[in-house]
């Protein structure tokens, strides 16, 4: 148990261990947390969210060498999937009566996931909760990331709980963004966004207006993954509302897969080309390179150019993989084309333009074929139309 102010403690875990998330879907090179806190009230010991499954036994000892589970008077869970809620089940059976508050929503998630019966008072925004010297004020956060996510702010702190918005998967010796390496952080504070809150943009700005609006002013904001924003906690919310907004970096995301090094080539004459134009240029082997780093550079690309070889009429697992994910994000304001090699019916560069098309991507140009290894007069070819996309890119 760590204290970040007076009354308000972390209980959570450090899962240095940890490679991948959300089954294989995000790599997590550098672990994470699960976030977990209690706050005491002179009425109230209040805990907030739980922690993986996996990890319960030894989260609920903790609790109760440091706090006592018979002390603790309710619990808020503030999202339901199951890196949050993971030990709940292990507390119900030692508290049954404990009161569980959370949206509606996250009532139904509950049964559905753990099929059990819950104390659970449900709660929308505005709604507040005495605990004795602070008051804890709700606010849903719907698809920040799930339908059942909510925050909680604790006035007479000015401690802001924001459950998966402003993390990211991240574990340190210390707690804090100022004990952090800052190139790492912001690394995995935006990889974080990009997959798996940007697909919902659009819920980021009136979230953080209404916010505003209600007059919540935080000093410390404490997510349910990483490290907490104690020093300029604002700054990644300003971050938050930059990467919401067509949010794009002066580069271009060149992402392929070559079974010969032909689509390898091409590849790399269309970086040269955008190099030369003034723009940086991203060269990214798909099948070598986790899908959550291909995403992220797609996500923060002004221009994103996809190349596969054909492969069976089609396109290659790792560049499917990346289409789909492409898809998911949701992207906005960016240009691309797609290109590829062939040796016999060359449909992979048409289905690879079709599918950028379908993620939301306004197409400049191509598809550009190749059968075989491109010559030099069709590398300089792919150069020139780098340079161009480039150009257009940066008017």
């Amino acid at each position: 148990m760590i204290e970040i102010r007076e009354n308000l403690y972390w209980v959570g875990v450090k899962d240095w261990e940890l490679k991948k998330f959300h089954g294989d879907e995000f790599e997590t090179e550098n672990g994470s947390t699960y976030n977990s806190y209690l706050i005491k009230g002179s009425k109230m010991t209040v805990l907030v969210d739980t922690c993986w499954g996996p990890f319960k036994e030894s989260y609920l000892a903790d609790l109760e060498r440091t706090v006592g589970l018979a002390h603790i008077d309710c619990l808020i869970c503030q999202h339901t999937e199951t890196d949050h809620s993971g030990a709940m089940v292990a507390l119900a059976e030692k508290r049954p009566d404990l009161p569980i508050y959370c949206t509606a929503k996250a009532k139904q998630f509950l049964e559905s996931q753990y099929h059990g019966e819950w104390n659970c008072i449900t709660v929308k925004t505005g709604d507040k909760l005495d605990i004795g010297g602070y008051e804890l004020l709700f606010l849903e956060a719907p698809m920040l990331h799930w339908p059942d996510t909510m925050f909680t702010y604790i006035n007479g702190m000015s401690v802001l709980l924001s459950n998966d918005a402003f993390g990211q998967h991240y574990v340190t010796g210390g707690l804090y963004n100022d004990e952090a390496d800052p190139c790492i952080l912001w690394q995995e504070a935006m990889k974080y966004y990009a997959n798996i809150v940007s697909p919902y943009a659009r819920m980021v700005k009136p979230k953080i207006d209404q916010c505003i609006s209600m007059g919540l002013a935080p000093e410390i904001i404490c997510p349910s993954h990483g490290v907490i924003w104690r020093d300029n906690p604002m700054q990644i919310v300003e971050k938050y509302l930059a990467w919401s907004a067509a949010y794009k970096e002066n580069q271009v995301a060149i992402i392929y897969d070559t079974m010969w090094h032909e689509t390898k080539a091409m590849a790399e004459a269309l970086g040269r080309g955008v190099t030369e134009a003034g723009m940086t240029a991203k060269v990214i082997n798909a099948a070598r390179t986790g899908e959550t780093l291909v995403l992220t550079e797609a996500f923060r690309s002004a221009g994103i150019l996809v190349g596969s070889p054909t492969v069976n009429n089609g396109i290659t697992h790792a560049m499917a993989a990346v289409m789909e994910g492409l898809k998911h994000l949701k992207l906005t304001g960016k240009q691309g084309a797609a290109f590829g090699s062939y040796g016999w019916s060359g449909e992979g560069a048409g289905l690879l333009q079709a599918h950028l098309e379908a993620a939301g991507v306004t197409i400049a140009g191509g598809p550009f074929k190749q059968l075989h290894l491109p010559k030099q007069e069709e590398l300089e070819q792919l150069e020139a139309f780098g340079r161009q996309f480039a150009s257009d890119l940066q008017k």
